[in-house]
């Protein structure tokens, strides 16, 4: 879930916290990728594959099973952008879940004298009602690429 979340936000930010890329043909077996230049529990993306491109954890046993040529890039991601990470998806669980009324795709309706709008109003110190790219703004621009 973590690496996951890790994708969208390198993506969002452009940055992908690189420490070193390789190419070639890689082989994932047993759910795993086996590469002598990445640490237990390192993250990396993986870019070129069929099933299995975005950021995981090495020697986590979660990958899909091909042999692919590709690049994998060895990450160095700040501690503070793994605990924003995770953050911003106890932040999606919350105001995105299914009971959200961020599900809706409408900014405002009315409809037999009823009418609703929804603000950007703060809770807890957070924008809600927005979006998490604009509750976390702030936090996100710092590590972002331009």
């Amino acid at each position: 879930m973590l690496a996951e979340m890790l994708t969208i936000l390198c993506q969002e930010l452009r940055n992908w916290f690189v420490r070193e890329r390789h190419r070639g043909t890689y082989v994932i077996k047993g759910g795993t990728l086996t590469a002598d230049f990445l640490q237990e529990g390192q993250f990396y993306r993986i870019v070129g594959s069929v099933f299995n491109d975005g950021v995981h954890v090495y020697k986590s046993y979660t990958l899909t099973d091909e042999t692919f040529n590709g690049e994998v890039w060895g990450m160095a991601v700040p501690q503070a952008v793994i605990e924003l990470a995770k953050r911003i998806a106890e932040w999606r669980k919350k105001y995105e879940g299914v009971d959200s009324a961020m599900l809706s795709p409408f900014v405002s309706e009315s409809f037999g004298g009823y009418s609703y709008s929804k603000g950007s109003g703060q809770q807890g110190g957070m924008a809600v009602g927005s979006g998490w790219k604009s509750a976390f703004a702030t936090e996100l621009n710092r590590w972002r690429k331009i």
